[in-house]
């Protein structure tokens, strides 16, 4: 296999916490003699950073324009958070590698320390997922939710100027990988509020039939064991159609039997209101990543025969709630 080009260009949005990945990844590709230079792009979720994610109408919405600068051959590879990366890629694009993954739980956070069991009947709670929107709604009926936009930073720094806010919720991973950890008050257990599918790793993809490339960050980047938990959460995803405008939770695990791993995973939908909720799990070997997907598709198929086909169809069908910031 010939060696890429070098350097070897990689975009990136440009946000505090995407360029903290991004070097992780460099870091990677360094190791093993790769030369890199980053290339940082604005994205639709960038250039709106006050409209609702629900309401921007694509489920690409941080990485179309990065997409157009791989196909059009002006970077070489892209990092992206996975949760953020959607299950269907553009025909050119294929996933090089899953990266490392960080705790994949969300974060529930306060001015000051801030517990689960700290929160009132009715806590104003600020978030941009309808995801954990729907969740804190199923667990705290009486919650008001405003809509939370910006990077990490941003987001913070609008808790601490609305004294009114009970708290926000974010995810760890973030947190962790920017030095914030003193900021969180809890790390939510995926019983309570079940991550987003992939939440906490790592994405590489790379321009569908440029080998050189692909070897070299497949090399470098992959990790198995984060790769057969990540697809079986995002069959999963895959398989409900579900998105920013869906409220769709799934989480993998993995332990080993026989030398063999096996997944337990985890499935929830979630009404908007938080009214019904439907949520199982699914156990099995998964000796390569097909055979994870196998697991996530079977669990989603359940859970549309349970309940979870009704609960997405009203969904789509009906307005995004008015989530705005007070």
């Amino acid at each position: 296999m010939n060696r890429p080009a070098s350097p070897l260009r990689i975009g990136t949005r440009s946000s505090r916490l995407a360029l903290w990945q991004t070097e992780r990844i460099r870091d990677l590709l360094r190791n093993l003699g790769y030369e890199t230079e980053r290339i940082e792009i604005k994205t639709t979720g960038d250039l709106a950073p006050d409209v609702p994610l629900a309401q921007l109408g694509s489920r690409a919405i941080f990485t179309k324009q990065i997409d157009d600068a791989l196909v059009q051959g002006r970077i070489d590879l892209a990092v992206h958070s996975l949760k953020d990366l959607p299950t269907e890629l553009p025909d050119d694009i294929q996933l090089g590698a899953i990266g490392p993954r960080e705790d994949p739980r969300d974060a529930l956070i306060g001015r000051g320390p801030l517990q689960w069991a700290d929160l009132p009947e009715d806590p104003l709670i600020a978030t941009s997922s309808l995801r954990r929107r729907a969740q804190l709604l199923h667990l705290k009926p009486k919650s008001h939710v405003v809509e939370l936009r910006g990077n990490v930073d941003t987001r913070l720094a609008k808790l601490d100027a609305h004294p009114n806010w009970t708290g926000i919720i974010l995810a760890t991973a973030g947190l962790l990988r920017l030095g914030l950890d003193q900021r969180i008050g809890e790390r939510l257990s995926p019983e309570l509020i079940l991550p987003a599918p992939g939440q906490g790793a790592l994405a590489v993809t790379v321009r569908r039939g440029d080998d050189a490339v692909a070897v070299a960050v497949r090399r470098a980047v992959h990790d198995r064991a984060v790769g057969l938990t990540v697809a079986a959460e995002r069959a999963f995803l895959r398989r409900l159609e579900g998105g920013c405008q869906v409220p769709v939770a799934a989480y993998a695990r993995a332990d080993s039997q026989d030398g063999i791993p096996v997944l337990h995973l985890h499935g929830r939908v979630v009404s908007l209101d938080g009214a019904a909720m439907v949520e199982g799990h699914e156990t099995g070997t998964a000796a390569d990543e097909s055979s994870a997907a196998s697991l996530g598709t079977a669990l989603a198929e359940r859970l549309l025969d349970r309940g979870a086909a009704a609960i997405l169809a009203d969904t789509r069908s009906n307005s995004v709630p008015a989530v705005t910031e007070p």
